[in-house]
């Protein structure tokens, strides 16, 4: 199969022909600094909603290691363009960002809008790539295709979606398994999207750039973390330029699935259960001891506790939100910009981390789905609250895909500012919007 990640053009799509919508087509939804939701008694004694940051969507996050790897460069979608084989304006091209993890398939697809995006297109599947990764060292059979079956709804998605540049990447599960690469060939030959393995280091970069926009106003550095399947980011930030600056970072090979499976299985009694939590918690404390030695000056610095800043983006912070929120169901637009409580977010990490498989199932926004994973979350969540003693968490349900999309708008943005500079300057330039 022909590489759906090549050069431009414009087979595929008859000229003169106007694609029309089908019904029960996703909507366009802007992505942006969210407005405050209505919330009503004890939601609105419970949780405030973060107030706007004049942060440009398309600006870049800077490293302050100048050794940091660059980004792979994003890849160019075959068969777009128009009749005349000129490129479309910038504000009328389409954007894609696939993240594959080590438990989720996810598809975002936008177009800029000022300083956002307006997603028009997106796709999430809990795939489980990284099943039994921690016994084997290897993708195994079962998962990989489930992520293909995945993967190839993404591609469908791509084609029909006209989407003029895209960047796919992969992360934990494909760095850890010795037959990552190889699957990574396999889903190019057999969907045509390429994957990138990203480092943690880019993985981590791409989240900030994702959700830093939800960092509440204040003075020193903020933290913000991604708890993933497979691994697990804190980012120490300096945001006193609107552009965020990374001062330190660290990424531990435990996310929900992996250290769920490190764990194995749990007898169904109170103290099994306490017991294997505890065992969660000293894994994690363990893998992030070096990096809480180094930021420990910089949270004991505040004299003031409440104005430590803390930001996180994972399935798990926002299903505990939800619960915290007493939500019946998820809704991302109450949840996604929220502010809550460490405290109430160390409360129901407890609570669940003691309750049976049964009760977890029987909890709104988990489900069976979530059950055997969010206690693996918990024990994460509660570590990182010892590491950066934050008394509130900021809650964002964006990550590495609103990352690269703004990476690639930006690098776009750019492209076509220039293009137009050279027209003006040759004499040549026309209006083609």
């Amino acid at each position: 199969m022909a590489d759906i990640h090549a050069s431009a053009g414009h087979a595929g799509k008859r000229p003169g022909r106007k694609r029309r919508r089908k019904p029960g087509s996703a909507r366009a939804t802007a992505i942006q600094t969210p407005a405050r939701p209505a919330v009503t008694g004890a939601q609105a004694a419970r949780a405030e909603q973060i107030p706007p940051l004049s942060v440009p969507a398309d600006a870049p996050v800077v490293q302050a290691d100048p050794a940091a790897a660059a980004p792979a460069p994003p890849q160019a979608i075959a068969g777009r363009g128009n009749p005349a084989n000129r490129p479309l304006p910038f504000h009328r091209q389409a954007y894609a960002a696939i993240d594959l993890g080590t438990n989720n398939c996810r598809l975002l697809i936008a177009r800029p809008s000022g300083d956002h995006f307006v997603v028009i297109d997106a796709f999430s599947r809990v795939v489980r790539l990284g099943e039994g990764l921690a016994q084997s060292g290897r993708l195994s059979d079962a998962a990989m295709d489930r992520a293909l079956a995945a993967l190839h709804i993404c591609a469908d998605k791509l084609r029909r979606r006209n989407v003029h540049l895209a960047r796919s990447v992969a992360t934990e599960a494909c760095r850890r398994a010795t037959n990552g690469a190889e699957f990574i060939e396999r889903v190019r030959n057999e969907t045509g999207i390429r994957l990138d393995i990203i480092t943690a280091r880019e993985e981590a970069r791409l989240a900030v750039l994702g959700c830093h926009i939800l960092l509440e106003h204040g003075e020193g550095p903020a933290m913000i973390f991604d708890i993933g399947g497979g691994s697990t980011e804190m980012v120490l930030v300096d945001t006193t330029d609107p552009v965020p600056r990374i001062l330190d970072w660290q990424s531990v090979p435990w996310g929900v699935v992996s250290l769920t499976e490190v764990i194995g299985t749990v007898a169904d009694s109170a103290e099994a259960r306490a017991a294997a939590y505890a065992e969660m918690r000293r894994l994690v404390h363990e893998g992030f001891a070096s990096f809480a030695e180094r930021v420990a000056h910089e949270h004991a610095a505040h004299q003031d506790r409440t104005a430590i800043r803390l930001l996180g983006t994972s399935g798990t912070v926002t299903t505990l939100a939800s619960l915290h929120l007493g939500l019946p169901q998820y809704d991302r637009s109450a949840v996604d910009g929220v502010i809550v409580p460490a405290s109430s977010m160390r409360a129901i990490s407890q609570r669940l981390a003691h309750y049976s498989p049964t009760e977890r199932i029987a909890v709104p926004c988990i489900g069976r789905e979530r059950a055997d994973l969010v206690v693996a979350g918990c024990a994460i969540l509660e570590t990182i609250l010892d590491i950066w003693p934050a008394e509130r968490l900021g809650i964002a349900d964006r990550g590495i895909r609103e990352g690269i999309l703004r990476s690639l708008m930006a690098t776009a943005s750019d492209a076509e500012k220039a293009r137009l500079a050279l027209r003006r300057r040759d004499g040549t330039f026309k209006d083609m919007t």
